[in-house]
């Protein structure tokens, strides 16, 4: 008997999910079937509710197991992972083990940072906390809440058999954490490290070379595409979900930056490993160095004056000195986990202080680099950080990702202006200069979702344009209270700041009868949680929650967006991109900030319909959203809603929707 189809596997899939199958599912396994079979990297947008994860899974696990090579997938988010893992491809091993030539097997693999580290805890190093004086962690340990949480990841790494940090319940903050955890740069080894055959993250390793289908994040797949080593099991095929992220993605990866905090840090892990003289060195061109950051100016630097060129180079010099020095010292086994940690960190602040000195070349290209520098708040004193990261990471991605694998990716929202040029040009997949464009194609495979029937997008062409200081003028708050007024609640409010919705919630809770959560209230989770539960409620916030809300039925009907989500004007990197655009004849403010707003848009709107009963309004108190000449553009990015300005036939709809 021939092995079966795709589409028949699919088909298979559905039925012992007990779900039915849609023709967008079947087009997008399809698609993505032949992608994996000719190697051609593959862009599909499926909308939501289209069943995507079961459209590249299926045509991935029969790859997988026909082949005995695995397929990586790569998602953005903890909760798209867990749902993969936890439920996704367990349903789908089941589902499949009779009519596939085996049953098929998966894994989750996570950067070496999310898992205990058994050298560390055993070492004692876990007790010397790089931000607390020794003192506090000492006679005795649980002295602190920094102490009271070692001492209990101590305990549970004799419980646990994953040592995954996502495991643990409750949690603990990321300072705690990183005294049981190390970084791939720091860790010993599994080859020389004494817990080398119960590590943790070994184990994960080991467990994934053997999977078909490995789980994983896109941070870890850009350090697997940047580094020399291989982080992820050899592979030749990838599907990257959520891919409108994996541009931002990989470029925080490859982001470095320096400040006095962490070189204090390092200072302090030298200081038993060299000689005094080696350790003032560093210890003066770093205090030299954090002065000079703490009274710059900040914001992005077009030039690098001879001051701080100078202060960087002793910097680099002087951390290349102490690296060297623990490098061809005696070797000490008890010493191994501090002198590795120590040489992570010198490494760090070379390499950047070095990448920072190279950055301010003539010519610009893809392959450039963006230098600035930030003053942020840091529980009311200033933390001064300077930044190095890509002008673009097309040329990385196209060299060190679809070089290698073929790749299929996949979102909801990836046509921007109505195109895959945007994406496809940032992903690297077009614009090579050197060996020309990979070889690729897109497919839309639509939505289930009747939008034009289901939805309305309404624009408050009434309205004056927004001002820059980012609250909403009198005028937006009187159409934001009639708006919700008419919806019972059942509001989720999208601002451009957390000053914008603080503003509006605050407002709304002097003018409205029904309840207003606003981000940061409580966790997200917490208030989306709140959110759901009663339709009455309105949730106000910020940029995680035009991404991160899935509340389908009627408790979310009106979607508010109080602007068009352009970058800030004053954002380093992505006004250095623009710049770039514009030097090459292009138009900048359409290439990066028009893009930017559009899938930020699609990403909001696209909280509206989760479910094929809802029903709603997105209302954008924007009117440049319909006067000005980038409108179309913007609209052309968003679902096919039936558009209005009409706020008396909004309110009239939306008064339907509440009284059922």
């Amino acid at each position: 008997m021939a092995d079966p189809s795709v589409p028949e596997l699919l088909a298979t899939a559905v039925a012992a999910l007990g779900g039915s199958e849609r023709d967008g599912q079947v087009r997008m396994a399809e698609a993505v079937a032949r992608a994996f079979e000719v190697g051609e990297h593959l862009a599909v947008q499926a909308g939501t509710g289209t069943g995507k994860s079961l459209a590249y899974l299926v045509p991935a696990i029969a790859r997988a197991v026909t082949d005995d090579h695995p397929v990586v997938v790569s998602t953005a988010t903890i909760a798209l992972q867990r749902q993969l893992v936890d439920r996704d491809l367990p349903r789908l091993a089941d589902a499949l083990a009779d009519v596939l030539p085996r049953r098929p097997t998966f894994a989750l693999l996570k950067g070496r940072r999310n898992y205990l580290c058994l050298n560390k805890i055993h070492s004692g190093s876990a007790d010397d906390s790089d931000e607390a004086p020794q003192e506090e962690l000492f006679e005795p340990l649980a002295a602190s809440a920094l102490g009271r949480d070692v001492q209990r990841l101590t305990a549970w790494a004799q419980d646990t058999d994953s040592g995954d940090r996502d495991d643990l319940k409750p949690g603990v903050p990321e300072r705690s954490w990183s005294q049981v955890s190390v970084s791939a740069r720091e860790c010993v080894g599994a080859a020389r490290c004494q817990f080398g055959t119960d590590c943790f993250a070994e184990r994960a390793r080991a467990v994934a070379a053997e999977a078909d289908v490995v789980v994983t994040n896109h941070a870890l797949l850009a350090i697997d595409a940047i580094s020399e080593t291989n982080v992820l099991p050899e592979h030749e095929l990838l599907v990257v979900d959520e891919a409108h992220e994996l541009v931002d993605r990989v470029t925080s990866v490859a982001t470095g930056e320096l400040t006095a905090a962490a070189l204090s840090v390092a200072v302090r892990r030298i200081t038993r490993l060299v000689s005094p003289e080696l350790v003032q060195r560093l210890d003066a061109a770093s205090l030299t160095f954090g002065s000079a950051i703490h009274d710059g100016t900040p914001g992005r630097m077009d030039h690098l004056d001879d001051e701080l060129a100078t202060y960087l180079a002793a910097l680099r010099d002087a951390a290349g000195a102490v690296r060297s020095a623990i490098d061809t010292a005696p070797s000490d086994p008890k010493a191994a986990a501090a002198r590795k940690e120590a040489v992570a960190a010198l490494s760090e602040i070379a390499d950047t202080a070095a990448r920072i000195l190279t950055s301010f070349e003539p010519v610009i290209s893809e392959r450039s680099d963006v230098v600035w520098l930030s003053h942020e708040d840091n529980r009311g004193s200033v933390r001064a950080v300077l930044r190095v990261a890509p002008l673009s990471v097309a040329g990385l991605l196209r060299d060190r990702l679809f070089a290698r694998a073929t790749t299929v990716l996949t979102s909801a929202t990836l046509t921007v202006g109505g195109t895959f040029d945007a994406m496809a040009g940032a992903w690297g997949l077009t614009g090579g200069s050197e060996s020309g464009d990979a070889h690729w194609r897109g497919l839309d495979v639509g939505s289930p979702f009747a939008h034009a029937k289901a939805g309305i997008l309404y624009v408050a062409a009434h309205l004056p344009a927004p001002g820059r200081d980012g609250t909403g003028t009198d005028a937006q708050l009187d159409e934001i209270a009639e708006l919700v007024t008419a919806a019972g609640g059942r509001t989720l409010g999208l601002f451009s700041s957390m000053r914008a919705a603080r503003a509006a919630a605050e407002a709304m809770r002097e003018r409205l009868d029904t309840p207003v959560l606003c981000q940061g209230d409580d966790t997200t989770g917490a208030l989306v949680e709140q959110f759901a539960a009663d339709a009455a409620t309105s949730l106000f916030g910020t940029l995680s929650l035009w991404q991160g809300v899935d509340v389908p039925g009627p408790s979310l009907s009106l979607v508010l967006i109080d602007r068009i989500p352009f970058p800030r004007p004053d954002d380093p990197l992505l006004t250095a991109r623009q710049r770039a655009v514009s030097t090459r004849g292009g138009n900048g403010f359409m290439a990066v900030a028009a893009n930017h707003a559009a899938l930020l848009l699609a990403q909001g709107a696209g909280r509206l319909l989760r479910s094929v009963d809802d029903r709603g309004v997105v209302a954008v108190l924007d009117s440049r959203m319909a006067t000005a000449r980038y409108a179309g553009y913007l609209r052309a990015s968003l679902p096919p809603f039936w558009a209005t300005t009409d706020t008396a036939k909004v309110r009239l709809a939306l008064k339907r929707l509440r009284d059922g």
